[in-house]
């Protein structure tokens, strides 16, 4: 079977912990023009997220992640692309400290 792409991408980033957190992607553009979907945060670490999307995402955009509860919302900066079959792995890192979005039992 093979391996998730956001699974690869995690080997690049130690401290990625499994997580599943359904959330709303916004692509932020520099243009205003609305570019969104819904996704699952797959990994996650105190300062990044990983995730795959079919957004058309270049490294350095900015992206607003939130949840359906509002506990995280959040903006992030795409640092690693891995393509992957019509679907990119994505993982950005927060533009600002965002506390306790991630617990590690």
């Amino acid at each position: 079977m093979r391996e998730p792409s956001t699974a690869k991408l995690a080997k690049f980033f130690p401290e990625a912990s499994p997580v599943r957190i359904p959330v709303r992607l916004t692509r932020i553009a520099p243009d205003g023009s609305p570019c969104t979907e819904s996704t699952v945060i797959e990994f996650g670490t105190p300062r990044e997220v990983l995730f795959a999307s079919t957004l058309p995402l270049e490294f350095a955009d900015k992206v607003r992640v939130q949840n359906s509860d509002g506990t995280l919302d959040a903006e992030a900066s795409v640092v690693a692309l891995q393509y992957d079959s019509g679907c990119t792995a994505v993982a950005a890192r927060f533009t600002r400290q965002v506390t306790n979005w991630i617990v590690k039992s």
